[in-house]
């Protein structure tokens, strides 16, 4: 069972802390959105509140969530710079819930109305491509990932991080719509020739600012 598609409510938006003061150029004056940053004040992925982060928007009115992520690849042919919107995700060892009763029994997932929507919206907004689908695979962290750990997460999946699947998770048990676009900012360890460095996905994230700040503001416009 997923959340029901987004109808008249607000647009919330989750960044990661590697964008997160591009929060302004998401709030317009024009446009009604709710943004989040993830992680707050310094917080690592595996300590992130996600109930926190979807109570708020809900109390502030949204029904649909669009959450930016930092990913590594899981594929040689998805590089840095590529941006996916993921459609499903891998993470049998994280199953957060708010709640202790029936309402937890349910069927998590991105919202198919919602992601068909966002990718259209990412589309109209910017020349730069989006694979319109795959699977995300959430780890624990707060460490990255072994290279026998990506052999065996690329039979799953196309990308790997420490959020989605929670995040989406939660959103969906308080009703909220939701939807990720993913950036790829590393090759996961072993994929490429050399092992990952941090400098490189320092390198990986920098990069990717310029594409985020140029896109967000059109993005949420055709969003809202």
């Amino acid at each position: 069972e997923q959340a029901a598609s987004p109808g008249r409510g607000r647009l919330g938006l989750i960044l990661g802390s590697a964008v997160g003061d591009l929060a302004a150029l998401a709030a317009q004056d024009d446009v009604d959105v709710v943004v989040r940053v993830r992680h707050g004040d310094g917080v690592p992925a595996h300590l992130v509140d996600h109930a926190a982060n979807c109570a708020a928007l809900v109390d502030a009115g949204c029904d649909r969530v669009l959450a930016l992520h930092s990913v590594g690849s899981l594929r040689a042919d998805w590089p840095v710079g590529t941006v996916a919107a993921p459609d499903d995700f891998f993470a049998p060892w994280a199953t957060p819930t708010t709640f202790d009763d029936v309402r937890g029994h349910r069927i998590p997932g991105v919202d198919a109305t919602w992601h068909d929507a966002v990718v259209a919206a990412w589309q109209a907004s910017t020349d730069h491509p989006i694979v319109t689908g795959g699977v995300y695979a959430q780890t624990t962290g707060p460490r990255f990932e072994t290279r026998a750990e990506i052999r065996f997460l690329a039979t799953v999946a196309d990308v790997v991080g420490m959020t989605l699947a929670s995040e989406c998770t939660i959103a969906g048990e308080l009703g909220l719509a939701y939807a990720s676009i993913s950036v790829v900012d590393n090759l996961a360890n072993g994929i490429a020739a050399t092992p990952l460095t941090m400098d490189e996905y320092a390198a990986g994230v920098a990069a990717n600012r310029t594409l985020l700040a140029d896109a967000l503001p059109r993005l949420v416009t055709a969003l809202t």
